[in-house]
């Protein structure tokens, strides 16, 4: 595979100089792709061309007929008379015959090439005479599905996409996600899977960021080594167009339906809206913004609210990851009454933020409710650091499920695989780590037994919940005729409105207060206010209700021991400055923790029941951790002494 890769990527030893390395991709992918599609249509090139034999050349023939007639399962075709092959032999109709090659597939596959612009890089090789040496390049690359498989296939492509991606700086995990992640995830989403021996049996895959198509070639791979008899559909989606155009073909050549393979984007344009799958696997992209989106999902949220895709809530605009987690959830199969073992069942890899960020009433902590409440999330399994090629970050695979079994119902289990890798010999941008099989192994074992262990733990859904409760203090004022607090006075918006005149002479009442009044502090409202209106009517100041509560507020500070201040009803008013909130666990009374947890520190609290907010946050790492004790003072003072003891002696020897 990396020989192959490696051969391909040679073709920039050509275009080096006409072409920038940043470029190279966009000549060499659709010239991969191109050869693959050459091999695959040659063992029966000549039975196509017999077959469409009449035809006009804008008259698609009937794909029935060229299926009899050419004995193959691919749902395309190509009527050229040439071949990779045949084209370089006429050198001076180079460039109109490889543009009449590529115009000769069927309809359904220049698709493809016109993802990738192709006719105009034909012309701009042409123009820098490199055509001819680019086409011989790959006439030498034997790409046929018997040399090379369609798993190698795939790894040859992401392997192109990587080094084209470091030769344009851009994220090459944008692409394709680590075969052994998604070797995985598709082992997990098959664990439980009793009926995929069933002679016959259908099953539907569904990837909606599906790159270069790696998740569909693993799963189909993995479903047909189970049962080669199965009926296998792949679907996904995908918004990058040399991505797209890459698993198009791919699919193509294993005999899927060409429009299994959509170009666009998964949250404002979705494809397959009719329809839901037995198996849905995603990478979306690591917190990405959706500001670009903001407007159609806000939109299906609000009018479509739990009848479209995203009713439990939005995420912060800065991370989409939790969009394309409700969006797959919605296209897995809903369970039927006779039949749980159709419902449908997920995998997605999402970073570590859509675990715990957002606290209560946010829209990432009610789309993490809605899953619970659902019972939707079956388990969560936290993998090594640097195992994607464009990050470092930690990571964690989410497993789904439309109908859990009676044993996981109501519970979700997490797995702590963060330490369960290899080291690669040579690092590939960011990836330093891999999943070995044993670790494949042993991970999904964990997952099969469902059992507390060092490395798995189970819990119930709503130990994950808690409530956000607002702790008020009360308000507790004295006042005094302090400089800081008269320009807080004369600074408040109510006091700003009046006339100059009027602000002038506030100001030199409360200064002559102050002067009179240098240490006094009133801890009674009513005799302070009796002194400042005393004052404001020596002064001639008239000042309305509003404006004369601005003047008492502003010079009014907490003091434990001042007055309580209260409301109409009697009822204190509550200290905004002092307000705190707690997060209670779920299966605790929220009197019982205030009395347990806050009132032997401060008394005088209270819970303002009408803020208080429901809200689930996954601590992964918290239930994984394990305390270490530091080393006894003892030992790190003997090593301190060894090491002052070296010190010393080669001072003396420099003395010396």
């Amino acid at each position: 595979m990396l020989n192959h890769a490696q051969f391909i990527w040679s073709v920039a030893d050509i275009l080096r100089g006409a072409y920038k390395q940043h470029q190279y991709g966009d000549v060499i992918l659709p010239f991969t792709v191109l050869a693959r599609l050459d091999a695959v249509l040659a063992p029966t090139k000549d039975a196509v061309l017999a077959a469409v034999e009449g035809f006009e050349p804008d008259q698609e023939p009937p794909l029935g007929l060229l299926r009899a007639r050419a004995g193959h399962h691919y749902s395309f075709f190509n009527r050229s008379q040439h071949s990779l092959k045949t084209l370089r032999g006429d050198a001076d109709n180079l460039e109109e015959n490889l543009r009449g090659y590529v115009n000769g597939f069927s309809e359904n596959i220049r698709d493809i090439f016109e993802q990738y612009k192709f006719e105009d890089t034909i012309l701009d090789l042409a123009r820098h005479d490199l055509l001819l040496q680019v086409l011989q390049h790959f006439a030498k690359t034997d790409l046929h599905p018997d040399r090379v498989s369609n798993d190698q296939m795939g790894h040859i492509f992401e392997e192109l996409i990587r080094r084209f991606a470091e030769a344009s700086n851009e994220t090459a995990g944008e692409h394709f996600t680590p075969r052994e992640v998604i070797e995985l995830m598709v082992t997990l989403l098959l664990a439980d899977e009793h009926d995929l021996t069933t002679p016959g049996v259908v099953r539907d895959v569904y990837d909606p960021t599906a790159g270069t198509g790696g998740m569909l070639s693993v799963a189909d791979d993995k479903i047909k080594a189970i049962n080669p008899h199965a009926a296998i559909n792949l679907l996904g989606q995908e918004i990058n167009p040399s991505s797209y155009a890459i698993c198009k073909a791919d699919m193509v050549v294993k005999g899927q339906s060409i429009d299994n393979i959509v170009l666009g984007d998964t949250l404002t344009e979705p494809a397959f809206e009719d329809r839901t799958f037995h198996y849905g696997l995603s990478n979306p992209p690591f917190g990405v913004d959706w500001k670009q989106r903001r407007k159609q999902v806000e939109t299906e949220h609000t009018i479509q609210g739990y009848d479209g895709r995203f009713g439990p809530g939005l995420p912060r605009v800065s991370d989409g990851s939790l969009l394309f987690l409700m969006h797959l959830i919605s296209k897995l199969r809903e369970p039927t009454i006779d039949d749980h073992n159709v419902a449908g069942r997920g995998a997605i890899v999402l970073n570590g933020s859509p675990l715990f960020t957002g606290g209560a009433g946010s829209g990432e902590s009610n789309i993490r409710k809605w899953v619970l409440d659902n019972d939707y999330l079956e388990a969560i399994v936290g993998l090594p650091t640097d195992m994607f090629y464009n990050t470092g970050i930690s990571t964690y695979i989410w497993v789904l499920n439309k109908a859990k079994p009676d044993h996981r119902r109501g519970k979700v289990q997490l797995i702590d695989a963060t330490e369960m890798y290899v080291k690669m010999r040579k690092s590939v941008g960011s990836k330093r780590h891999q999943l070995s099989d044993e670790n494949i192994t042993t991970i999904a074992k964990l997952y099969a037994a469902f059992e507390d262990t060092e490395h798995s733990k189970i819990f119930n859904t709503t130990d994950f919940y808690y409530r956000t409760i607002t702790v008020e203090r009360p308000l507790r004022l004295n006042y005094a005729y302090t400089p800081e607090r008269i320009e807080r006075v004369l600074a408040a918006r109510p006091i700003t409105r009046l006339d100059k005149p009027t602000q002038t002479t506030l100001r030199q009442a409360l200064q002559q207060a102050h002067h009179e009044h240098d240490d006094l502090v009133f801890t009674q409202r009513q005799a302070f206010t009796d002194d400042l209106t005393t004052r404001l009517d020596q002064a001639g100041i008239v000042l309305t209700p509003a404006a004369l509560r601005t003047v008492v507020a502003e010079l009014g500070e907490h003091d434990d021991n001042g007055e309580l201040v209260t409301k109409r009803n009697g009822d204190p008013e509550p200290n905004t400055e002092l307000r705190d909130t707690e997060n209670v666990p779920w299966d605790q009374n929220i009197h019982e923790y205030l009395e347990q947890e806050v009132k032997p520190f401060i008394p005088d609290a209270w819970v303002d029941e009408t803020k208080a907010k429901e809200g689930v946050e996954i601590p992964f790492t918290r239930h994984f951790y394990q305390y270490t004790p530091p080393r006894p003072l003892e030992d790190i003072d003997a090593d301190l002494d060894k090491v002052l003891g070296r010190i010393r002696t080669r001072l003396e020897q420099v003395k010396k």
